[in-house]
């Protein structure tokens, strides 16, 4: 306790102190620092400390407690207060800033937005505070999916930051409403940006990692943006220069000099969750350019370094990385003939939706997409209609329900749903390709052959001038399927073999054993004994492996997991007694 003769300055700087000692004690000891911190009011102590009191308590409570709705009174009192204070901006602004973002967590975003609109309104004198609370207001309408309101902030900031001469915090809040026109495909808004970013970016000569994470953001955008058109190909500089990017940040040096202009006070992303973004983006890239273990090899990677970051960092963006890297890692072992893996894979992702519903709310649609895929591959075509359907039902996303459709017309004869020559829903590449080639196989199978190879030709077209290796292997060995039926034994060869190299290089399981399946009968057609012999001991060797893999994939109680159509996932799943599906189709 203070004497009579400590002035007020002396018994706060104590117990601020013991409150500080508890708070950083390993474990922490949270009731001491809250004693201490409430014992300040005790003393009848000034505004300014008493309003810097409440903010001190409520942010302990918030971010060490459960006890939200205490953390929330304190927070409340923090901002009335220092409102009535002149000059007391970063206690006033911080009040705001965290009091709704404890309202967001409440679900009272109605609260948290009028409240930022008006800390945004009277912070202009306040450069680092004004730019920070327009970026919080931006991004909790985005995460409403207001994508309009948000992009409107942004070029708010982005003319605010301008003004104060602040070019960094600039480029800041103009990559990052770029990245959200792209989510809203505002194509002819999202070019004339980027290239008025790539100036400022270039011209801007700060402090080297704040520059080079400019540029990372920037190529991150131009990667996705071609990702995202199925322009697997012509991506490729830009992924190379993003590379090279993050392989520069991590040798520099984090420079302890705070900026001179308090607007630039900003980071995008640590350097470790770029670096890990950068895999990821690589995935994504290696996925659908059907190089699938260098896939595996980057996913490998990434989801090591997560593992270690995840130990020392809560940020909600790390999880989300993780899912989307499981997603992609398992479409890969779906096609390299690992279902047993993929469902181990599976469940993990269902583990991290049970963690985070913001994540099983946006990913959800994926897992049914990706369920569907495995229903598929292990001939369970009911239950690969209703995940399909599920996620018909959960997504907006325009790429991912064509993507959807396209394969349930590979179900079904939906050909009508997927015209990739008229009014097509998307402007991917791959997605046109894979129409196309979907196309083909129907009307392969309908015996129009001459229709089919007008189809296969238009996606090997496409395809080839992408490197979308996967749909060139299925396309030729189709191709020679159609020529070998036809009886152009010489022709199909041509296209069987090259197919076979492809599908081996990738390696697409599928697709190796049916070329070698078409390969034995093409060899045997032609009297080539020994050739119709080592094909037929390839197939023999595709075959046992494909069927031991779908024993045990099916033997998995995850199997199960085909079942699931609404709701949370299952994490309680029971052991299956053997495999329930037929092999018939597989082999």
């Amino acid at each position: 306790m203070a004497t009579s003769t400590e002035t007020p300055e002396s018994w706060y700087l104590a117990l601020l102190g013991f409150a500080e000692h508890f708070r950083t004690s390993s474990p922490p000891k949270i009731r001491l620092c809250v004693h201490c911190l409430k014992a300040v009011f005790q003393f009848k102590p000034t505004q300014r400390i008493e309003a810097r009191t409440h903010l001190q308590l409520g942010s302990v409570l918030y971010q060490h407690t459960k006890n939200i709705e205490l953390a929330r009174s304190h927070l409340e009192k923090a901002w009335f207060i220092s409102q009535q204070i002149p000059q007391f901006e970063d206690v006033q602004f911080e009040a705001a800033s965290l009091l709704s973002e404890l309202y967001c967590q409440q679900n009272l975003v109605d609260s948290a937005k009028p409240l930022l609109r008006k800390a945004i309104q009277i912070s202009q004198q306040t450069p680092y505070w004004h730019c920070r609370l327009l970026f919080q207001l931006a991004q909790l309408h985005t995460l409403e999916k207001d994508l309009v309101s948000a992009c409107d902030l942004l070029g708010v900031g982005a003319e605010y930051a301008r003004v104060v001469g602040s070019e960094y915090t600039r480029a800041l809040f103009l990559l990052s409403k770029g990245m959200l026109l792209l989510m809203e495909r505002k194509l002819s808004e999202v070019h004339p940006l980027l290239t008025l970013c790539s100036t400022i970016v270039e011209n801007w000569h700060g402090n080297p990692i704040q520059k080079e994470s400019l540029r990372v953001f920037f190529l991150v955008l131009q990667v996705t943006h071609y990702l995202d058109a199925g322009q697997i190909k012509s991506v490729k500089p830009c992924l190379k220069q993003l590379q090279q990017c993050i392989q520069t940040i991590s040798t520099l040096h984090d420079d302890e000099i705070l900026p001179s202009n308090s607007a630039d006070l900003f980071h995008w992303l640590p350097k470790e969750h770029m670096c890990v973004l950068v895999y990821l983006v690589t995935v994504m890239h290696s996925m659908q350019a059907g190089y699938l273990e260098k896939a595996q090899k980057y996913t490998d990677k990434a989801l090591m370094q997560l593992e270690k970051l995840k130990m020392l960092d809560s940020s909600p963006i790390l999880p989300t990385f993780q899912v989307i890297l499981l997603e992609h890692i398992i479409m890969c072992r779906l096609v390299t003939g690992h279902k047993a893996t993929a469902l181990q894979e599976i469940s993990q992702v269902c583990q991290l939706f049970h963690q985070s519903s913001r994540l099983f709310t946006n990913h959800a649609a994926q897992l049914h997409t990706l369920l569907g895929l495995y229903c598929i591959s292990v001939n369970c075509m009911d239950n690969a209609e209703a995940q399909f359907t599920a996620a018909l039902q959960m997504t907006t996303h325009q790429e991912l329900w064509t993507f959807i459709v396209t394969n349930l017309a590979s179900l079904y004869s939906l050909l009508e749903r997927i015209n990739p020559d008229h009014n097509f829903p998307v402007s991917s590449h791959c997605l046109r390709a894979a129409a196309f080639y979907i196309r083909g196989l129907f009307s392969f199978f309908e015996g129009r052959y001459n229709e089919a190879k007008r189809f296969l030709r238009e996606t090997l077209k496409m395809s080839n001038a992408e490197d979308l290796n996967r749909l060139t292997a299925c396309s030729l060995v189709l191709l020679g399927h159609i020529f070998f039926v036809l009886g152009n034994h010489r022709e199909s060869s041509n296209m069987v073999v090259p197919a076979m190299q492809l599908a081996s290089k990738i390696p697409d399981m599928s697709v190796q054993l049916w070329s070698s399946a078409l390969l034995k009968d093409l060899n045997k057609s032609c009297g080539n004994t020994i050739d119709a012999h080592e094909a037929a001991q390839m197939h023999q060797t595709f075959s046992q492996q494909l069927l031991q893999d779908h024993m045990a994939a099916c033997s998995l109680p995850e199997h199960n997991l085909i079942g699931w159509t609404e709701g949370l996932p299952p994490v309680q799943l029971q052991p299956q007694n053997g495999p329930t599906t037929s092999l018939t189709s597989l082999l």
